[in-house]
């Protein structure tokens, strides 16, 4: 049988978990966050850099397979 779905559902629940802590917690330790006044910056630095390996994570297990 492929492996193919089973890794695919595997990622898909992962994917579903991390979306619902991101859910409840926010913001990640590490993201600047600057509140002066009226104006207000966010930078999600630490979330960007692991939505980044998490995709290359995904696409390099799915190039494997082809």
């Amino acid at each position: 049988m492929n492996d193919m779905p089973k890794m695919l559902i595997t990622l898909g629940g992962i994917l579903v978990v991390i979306g619902l802590l991101w859910q409840f917690v926010g913001k990640l330790p590490g993201d600047i966050f600057i509140k002066k006044g009226n104006t207000t910056f966010y930078f999600p630095i630490v979330t960007c850099i692991l939505v980044s390996v998490v995709l290359s994570l995904i696409f390099y297990v799915i190039g494997k397979f082809k």
